[in-house]
């Protein structure tokens, strides 16, 4: 009689166990999804560079710059150049500006992408505003750079040959303060 009762001991452990797992995989979902499109630039999702190639093609893309707000941070915020003509493998820097419009000082988080969402692995970052969270007082007006270039590997993908242009997209976010590491203790004598 107890082989039947070890039996649903283990049932209720193996269940407890799947369901737990499930619970963490769902947590996990968005942190290892935004890691992979970072990785591969899936979904749009520019990669991010140490280095600028040492290539540059004659092949022309223009590049266009898109701004977004979302609701809750009381920025304007614009690209300050429209678009530009940028050669396949050059090193290129482009400005977004921002103005804090409340009356308080403001935290704000770009997220961003590239249209079409196939040159996300190609459109590569070396510096970006991106990269931190941004401070701007009241009324503060400033001009955020943003360093990139289209990797020259895409002028291999035939399937792109026909692509002229690409346009790189911001929208942010009100955000809280980064947060702020602790001061070490001074060692005890």
């Amino acid at each position: 009689m107890s082989a039947p009762r070890n039996n649903h001991k283990l049932v209720a452990a193996s269940c407890a166990v799947f369901g737990l797992s499930m619970l963490g995989a769902a947590f996990a979902a968005v942190p290892l999804y935004d890691m992979f499109c970072r990785v591969t630039g899936f979904g749009g999702t520019p990669l991010v560079a140490s280095a600028a190639p040492d290539k540059v093609t004659d092949r022309v893309i223009r590049v266009r710059f898109d701004a977004n707000t979302a609701a809750g941070l009381n920025w304007k915020f614009q690209p300050v150049q429209r678009e530009m003509d940028v050669k396949v493998g050059e090193t290129v820097l482009a400005f977004y500006r921002a103005k804090n419009m409340s009356a308080q000082d403001q935290w704000g988080s770009a997220t961003y992408n590239v249209t079409p969402d196939v040159t996300g692995g190609f459109f590569n970052k070396i510096h970006c505003f991106c990269f931190d969270k941004q401070l701007l007082a009241a009324g503060e007006e400033i001009d955020m750079p943003v360093q990139f270039f289209i990797d020259p590997a895409l002028v291999d993908d035939k399937t792109l040959d026909g692509l002229t242009t690409i346009t790189l997209s911001y929208t942010f976010f009100a955000t809280e303060p980064p947060a702020v590491a602790a001061a070490p203790s001074a060692p005890k004598i």
